[in-house]
């Protein structure tokens, strides 16, 4: 091959055929992203419920539903990363099996509002209702709106059922006992009760679990 001959991949050819470049960039990309994501599918820490952790109770599930329609998961993340200044403020880093059942997944990544990962028992229901209705009477620096319409809302006759059984179609396990009944956990209950409930639970079932896997890798 004489020196002014061009293979066809050579870097010059590359980089001067602008659709070359981008479907070989895109063909690195992808499978390099395959490499790390394929692996996680057939891990028992990625894809099995960590210890305690169990499918969302009917108002716990509506109160998630509640959580998502406000946006409050754009100003809370729910991920603590494996950094100390992070475990130091909200408690043990986050592990995936926490959260085989949230579909969709809440992470999050911005911070307006601190995570509530571990939120799940740190204050009282009352300290949640005063803080959803004026946040600044416990707060006096906070910049979260208010939601005191939640308060007056009932979630008695919600759709529970069918959203239940649409998670069991992708793989939550609920029973048919358990999506029977569920109408009966909202009796009365309102949307401040239902979210309240599911604040109240994050993070706790598998606290002690994150604990022990944060304490097993620093050994």
């Amino acid at each position: 091959m004489s020196q002014n001959e061009k293979r066809f991949f050579s870097h010059a050819t590359i980089e001067r055929n602008v659709g070359l470049l981008i479907v070989l960039s895109f063909l690195v990309i992808a499978s390099s992203g395959l490499v790390q994501i394929v692996p996680l599918f057939f891990q028992h820490s990625t894809t099995e419920a960590a210890e305690g952790v169990v499918p969302y109770e009917p108002l716990r599930l509506i109160g998630r539903d509640v959580y998502i329609r406000e946006g409050c998961v754009s100003c809370h993340s729910q991920q603590i990363r494996m950094l100390s200044s992070e475990v130091q403020r909200y408690g043990p880093y986050s592990l995936a099996g926490e959260s085989v059942y949230d579909h969709p997944f809440l992470w999050g990544s911005k911070r307006t509002g601190p995570d509530l990962a571990r939120v799940g028992g740190r204050y009282s229901d009352e300290w949640h209702r005063i803080h959803l209705r004026d946040p600044r009477v416990v707060v006096p620096e906070s910049n979260m709106p208010a939601y005191p319409w939640l308060q007056h809302n009932s979630v008695e006759g919600e759709n529970i059922q069918a959203r239940m059984k649409a998670l069991r179609s992708i793989g939550v396990p609920y029973t048919d006992e358990q999506i029977e009944k569920a109408p009966e956990d909202l009796v009365g209950k309102t949307e401040e009760d239902a979210i309240i409930a599911y604040l109240q639970g994050l993070g706790v079932a598998s606290r002690d679990a994150a604990a022990e896997a944060m304490m097993s890798v620093g050994e």
